[in-house]
């Protein structure tokens, strides 16, 4: 009677315990790495791949493969500190999609024709830059000169001057025309010819 009581308790203990231990192993399983799955094989606890291939990016992973080889990624990967193998991993992802777009120069390529698209546009700044100093230069000069006109304007009165001037060629004893200059208010500058006039034939005095 004492071992049958002394039983029931050992095999009733260990039935409501098993569930939550199963359940609980049950939650740590995770799916394979998309190199696995690709690779069809089985991944393990350390796989070198699995952190920088998931499952929900299988694209990346046969990108890398397809050019790279998957043999040639672990090696790689196994030969670098854990701290660089993520940036690793990018750079050949982006090169493997560089040569499926251009697969003669790859990523090169690339590189080549956005260097010479940064040539051409120093090239550009560097014209707009001399047409803009040159631009500044003219500006400069016609200040300049326009400051030399109002001083030359200012110092000499800017009112109406009048003045004899004789015809070209002609001596001033012996001028017989009679000019007047004016430089009136309407700034022309005319030049009136008051008429000819004989002074060898019209008496001093009468």
């Amino acid at each position: 009677m004492e071992s049958s009581g002394d039983t029931a308790p050992l095999h009733s203990s260990p039935t409501p315990t098993s569930p939550p231990a199963m359940a609980t192993g049950a939650a740590v399983v995770m799916s394979p790495c998309a190199a696995c799955k690709i690779l069809r094989r089985r991944c393990v606890d350390r796989c070198v791949l699995a952190p920088y291939f998931p499952p929900t990016d299988p694209h990346k992973f046969a990108t890398a493969h397809r050019v790279f080889g998957a043999s040639n990624i672990i090696k790689l990967l196994q030969d670098l500190p854990e701290e660089q193998r993520a940036d690793a991993v990018s750079s050949m992802v982006y090169e493997a999609a560089a040569r499926a777009r251009d697969p003669v120069y790859g990523s090169a390529g690339a590189i080549c024709q956005l260097q010479r698209q940064v040539d051409g546009l120093k090239a550009q700044l560097a014209r707009a830059q001399a047409e803009l100093a040159a631009a500044r230069a003219h500006h400069a000069h016609l200040v300049a000169l326009l400051c030399v006109e109002v001083d030359a304007y200012c110092t000499g009165g800017g009112g109406s001057q009048t003045q004899l001037a004789a015809p070209p060629g002609v001596g001033s004893a012996h001028a017989d025309a009679l000019y007047v200059v004016d430089g009136g208010a309407a700034g022309g500058g005319g030049i009136m010819q008051a008429g000819h006039v004989g002074w060898a034939d019209e008496p001093l005095w009468t």
